[in-house]
């Protein structure tokens, strides 16, 4: 099946990624025909837009990932908010939208906003990216320095954090300093996939207890 971009229509393939060369205004043009909806991802950077159509696996790691830091949070009874789907922008330079983002530190300076300003609001503390066709990049995230990202490549968790002026990688999170996200993570999947979601997010309310 072939892809479509077209003033009136777009579509992907499931599991494709097409890039081309455009403006600001015209991944705006691109954005506004998708309306509501988040599919086709779309993300916009260096005088390119970059349009993706996620696999059903996308999808399933992406509640999965999301569901282990909301459970580690609400173990913690800490206060957080999330976001998804969301799209950040800041004019002529960027537009990306994560898998997920959450506020953690900073969830007050969000508290009861519909919109959020990407220019002078703080970013989200720690985003989520799932990486099954090769459409992220950690790059994405320097312009609105986000603090922390988390890439899932092949099933496996890389943690990135800010350092000055690019992402390193790290083996813990800032938010879970003392946790063993790599081990929880790998028998979080594991059991999802042997089984599903539910029976992965009790098995590790389980171990928290």
């Amino acid at each position: 099946m072939f892809a479509l971009v077209s003033p009136e229509k777009i579509h992907l393939p499931v599991g494709s990624v097409l890039r081309l060369p455009a403006t600001w205004q015209e991944y705006q043009t691109l954005s506004d025909m998708r309306g509501d909806g988040s599919i086709p991802r779309l993300k916009y950077r260096h005088g390119e837009v970059l349009l993706m159509s996620p696999l059903p696996i996308h999808g399933k790691d992406a509640h999965l990932i999301a569901s282990i830091v909301t459970t580690l949070l609400d173990a913690d009874e800490r206060e957080y908010d999330a976001f998804t789907p969301v799209t950040m922008t800041l004019p002529e330079e960027s537009g990306i939208e994560p898998d997920y983002c959450f506020y953690i530190d900073n969830w007050q300076a969000v508290c009861g906003k519909k919109r959020i300003d990407w220019q002078n609001d703080p970013p989200p503390d720690l985003v989520i990216e799932i990486d099954v066709t090769s459409y992220s990049d950690i790059e994405d995230y320097l312009p609105y320095r986000v603090p922390e990202v988390w890439l899932l490549k092949k099933q496996k968790l890389l943690i990135y954090q800010l350092q000055g002026v690019k992402y390193q990688l790290q083996t813990q999170s800032l938010y879970f300093p003392s946790f063993d996200l790599q081990s929880a993570i790998a028998s979080c999947i594991n059991i999802a996939y042997q089984r599903n979601t539910s029976a992965a997010i009790r098995d590790l309310k389980q171990h928290l207890q």
